[in-house]
């Protein structure tokens, strides 16, 4: 029986489109159960750059117009990662064209477009993903299954940090990702979105919250992104820097559970801090993507004296997508979380199984987002919509 094939076409092409053309290029070799994505298609504006996309990052044809995509029969998928201003309108039209849309994070500019977003995919039958590919790291997927289990009991406490310093130096440009317009928030979305995201997948819903955001560096030299995370300047123009560079939260959960979060592109030193812990009853848990195969475990049964946390390599056979990999101890890294979200995406599509974390989930997080932003705005806790 032949595997079933799904063809890709991905729209932007710079630092997600190369991890996400990763992913998609290894995940017969580490998935070879599952459904086989081919790399149709990249589009982007400036032909001779998503001409060399195409060449490196191994698509059979570019286009310069990314709704060609979906006019092509070839093409079942559709990888949105571009900046975020142009998310709602190419997965609408992607899902009104038939095709299953991928999204990076944040999801949308506002909670309007989230939910406009959600209810195309719902109205023409295709499944929608939102690119949190933190869930997806095993020791992140088992740190799931202690909670659901009740071995931490009833959760006390999550605090989370998304801590960045690439912007710290005044010079650094005023890139896409310090433009409002074109990125709808700063920290808060860019890396923010990303915690509230793991606290809701991890310990529950978010009810209320109230928040600060500053913007330290006001004015910047005009510039463009280079690659990854660096930059240039162009000539000696500056502009206004109008998102925020650090956010911190305080929230309530559905469950009882207080939240305390932190996201800043300003924390000198840490170039990609993704941090939680979370305190329940019986135990607490530890994780920090810069160790990502690590959870640090404390559970209160211990014997005394030898209470304390303990160091957990997720790298065993018992430990969630460990399997698909190398013996114990041989650890995987970040460009493995998009291959376990793709694999189990990809899975759902091809067996019509659930799958999260799909465009309401999206939505979810757009509220809580536009929760915080409207917090900081008025200096008061702001209640989130439930579902």
């Amino acid at each position: 029986m032949s595997k079933p094939k799904l063809g890709i076409g991905m729209i932007g092409y710079q630092f997600m489109g190369k991890a996400h053309s990763h992913a998609f290029r290894d995940l017969d070799f580490f998935f070879p159960g599952g459904a086989s994505p081919v790399l149709k298609a990249i589009a982007g504006r400036a032909e001779a750059a998503v001409r060399d996309a195409a060449n490196q990052y191994g698509f059979e044809s570019y286009e310069t117009d990314w709704r060609k995509l979906l006019e092509r029969d070839d093409i079942d998928v559709i990888d949105i990662v571009t900046p975020n201003y142009l998310h709602a309108e190419m997965a609408i039209a992607a899902a009104e064209a038939g095709k299953h849309v991928i999204c990076e994070k944040p999801m949308a500019m506002t909670v309007e477009e989230a939910i406009r977003m959600r209810d195309a995919v719902k109205k023409n039958g295709v499944t929608g993903l939102l690119c949190h590919n933190y869930r997806f790291a095993p020791a992140v997927q088992y740190a799931k299954q202690l909670i659901a289990s009740g071995r931490l009991g009833r959760i006390y406490h999550i605090r989370a940090q998304y801590l960045q310093d690439w912007i710290m130096d005044p010079n650094f440009p005023l890139v896409w990702r310090l433009r409002k317009e074109v990125t709808g928030s700063g920290a808060l979305g860019d890396i923010g979105a990303h915690i509230l995201d793991l606290a809701r997948f991890l310990v529950g819903e978010i009810t209320e919250l109230t928040a600060t955001m500053e913007t330290f560096i006001k004015t910047r030299p005009l510039g463009e992104m280079s690659g990854g995370l660096e930059a240039r300047v162009d000539g000696s123009q500056t502009g206004t820097v109008d998102v925020d560079d650090a956010t911190a939260i305080l929230a309530h959960f559905d469950n009882g559970a207080l939240g305390v979060f932190e996201a800043t592109r300003f924390a000198g030193g840490n170039r990609n801090g993704n941090r939680f812990e979370i305190n329940g009853e019986r135990g607490s848990i530890r994780w920090d993507l810069e160790n990502m195969n690590l959870l640090h475990v404390y559970l209160e049964d211990d014997e005394a004296g030898l209470q304390g946390f303990r160091t957990i390599n997720c790298t065993e056979t018992v430990h969630p997508f460990a399997d698909r990999y190398w013996p114990a101890g041989h650890i995987i890294g970040y460009e493995h979380t998009f291959m376990n979200l793709f694999a189990s995406y990809f899975e759902s599509i091809v067996e019509g199984k659930p799958f999260q974390p799909d465009f309401d989930e999206g939505v979810r997080n757009e509220r809580v987002l536009e929760a915080v932003e409207t917090s900081a705005q008025k200096r008061e806790w702001v209640a989130i919509p439930q579902e």
